[in-house]
């Protein structure tokens, strides 16, 4: 792939940020301003891994995929059993992790001019971290997708891939049903070649003792499939699962697995491991493989066989848990091998996290709904996450079928703008989202239906107005 190098866009935002007044000294005790890499994985469910999500809890892994570098990373790391994407498709939870703010903050037609790099007063996460330490080089390789015509280097990277999209990572474009075919190549997804070039930036920047940041967003595992003939070959002869059972995509999920074990494997070669952090994450959920929109919001008993986010439901493209909630994990100094926290954290909160490992808090800023999660890497399940409001907000722009989400502690809903109609859940006595609390809990319902509005009617009026108007018809 060809990556480009151009001039930065200078943007004055010398006040939009408010930092704590202290000098800058990284969060947790490392010799220098700590390296940080973040891996974002596209369409990957929360139940994709060979290694359960919660412990104790089989059904949490998958039953035929299989990803000893991502089994390895939990070992080494602190694997959250709650982590969520800011989103349930593509573009809104990557606009959402490069600006620390919520997808309804952000808006979706109205970003591509609120957010033109020479208006917007918000700061990337690049930008946070070389205004923090101005020897901080950054890079962005692989899937952008933020639709809007605006590249990585005109939000504070130094080196990227370009403004890339799903079509930027397929060996060929799909010609029949991109659910069934399947493409055979050395660099499926351009896995390896984005590790090569990402390697080679961290080697560049080992050399020259810079601290950098990272980002490799791979393409995989977004159909089309791509996979290696070898890797084929291995899950096609395996027996097939439950509710993971197409050799194509085991296939795309084992090399993807690879490409991240050639990042850690080479963190350890350069002795940078006791300065280096690494955060990785999905985008959203896997997809179902259910074409009709309908099908996505039915009830799991309407099928025959586990969904593919088994136990969660639903998956890509709507808001219930098997959408939102990911594989979500974090190792680097400090932080306990092996752990497990189960305090909800979302793609939001990175920004944050980023710019106090390397040395400031954001203390306060009118432009930051996510909060650091540092406390709870030294903590775990003990350590607190500060931020505006401790409820998540979550909403599907599409005009097909517009829903929102607000999640309080345990509790969520989930409503359906045409219809007006809510559901209710507890995700702690129903991961898979069974049984819909809602005509016994009015005034649960009514809170949270309130205070989802508020907050839409708080940062994004015209939002709610439209839809309110649809409900009234």
């Amino acid at each position: 792939m060809k990556y480009q190098k151009i001039a930065v866009v200078t943007i004055l935002l010398a006040s939009a940020f408010l930092f704590s007044g202290k000098k800058a000294k990284p969060a947790i005790d490392t010799p220098s301003p700590p390296n940080i890499i973040f891996i974002l994985t596209d369409d990957q469910g929360w139940s994709s891994l060979s290694s359960p999500m919660v412990d104790g809890h089989p059904e949490t892994a998958s039953d035929f995929y299989e990803t000893p570098n991502l089994d390895r990373f939990a070992k080494e790391g602190m694997r959250f059993t709650r982590g969520y994407a800011p989103a349930s498709i593509c573009s809104p939870s990557r606009r959402s992790i490069q600006f620390g703010q919520t997808p309804i903050r952000q808006g979706n037609e109205s970003f591509i001019t609120n957010y033109a790099p020479a208006s917007v007063s918000a700061l990337t996460i690049p930008q946070v971290l070389k205004k923090i330490n101005g020897n901080y080089k950054a890079a962005h390789f692989g899937k952008w997708d933020f639709r809007a015509q605006i590249l990585p280097e005109q939000l504070g990277y130094d080196l990227s891939s370009g403004d890339t999209r799903n079509g930027d990572g397929n060996l060929v474009q799909v010609k029949g049903d991109k659910w069934d075919e399947f493409y055979l190549t050395e660099d499926p997804k351009h896995i390896h070649s984005l590790t090569k070039s990402a390697i080679n930036f961290i080697s560049e920047q080992k050399q020259a003792n810079n601290p950098f940041f990272v980002q490799i967003s791979h393409y995989a595992a977004h159909v089309n499939m791509e996979t290696k003939q070898a890797t084929l070959d291995r899950f096609k002869n395996k027996p097939a699962g439950k509710k993971h059972n197409n050799p194509a995509w085991a296939g795309m999920l084992y090399d993807l697995d690879e490409g991240i074990g050639a990042i850690l494997n080479k963190i350890e070669q350069l002795g940078i491991a006791d300065n280096t952090y690494l955060f990785i994450m999905a985008d959203n959920g896997a997809t179902e493989f259910l074409p009709p929109v309908q099908n996505r919001l039915d009830h799991p008993s309407k099928f025959q066989e586990p969904m593919r986010n088994y136990p969660l439901r639903g998956g890509k493209w709507v808001l219930y848990e098997g959408g939102i909630r990911v594989p979500f994990m974090v190792k680097g100094p400090g932080i306990k091998p092996g752990s497990q926290c189960d305090i909800p954290v979302i793609g939001w909160d990175l920004l944050p996290t980023f710019a106090e490992l390397a040395g400031q808090a954001i203390t306060k800023n009118e432009h930051i709904d996510g909060g650091s999660l540092v406390e709870v890497l030294k903590k775990g399940n003990s350590g607190k996450v500060k931020r505006k409001t401790e409820d998540f907000y979550f909403h599907r722009y599409n005009n097909g079928y517009p829903h929102a989400a607000v999640i309080s502690g345990n509790d969520k809903l989930v409503h359906f703008w045409k219809t007006g109609k809510n559901e209710l859940y507890n995700l702690l006595d129903d991961i898979g989202e069974l049984n819909d609390l809602a005509p016994t809990n009015p005034k649960t319902v009514k809170e949270l239906e309130a205070r989802l509005k508020k907050y839409i009617n708080n940062n994004n009026p015209g939002l709610l107005t439209a839809y309110n108007a649809e409900e009234k018809k």
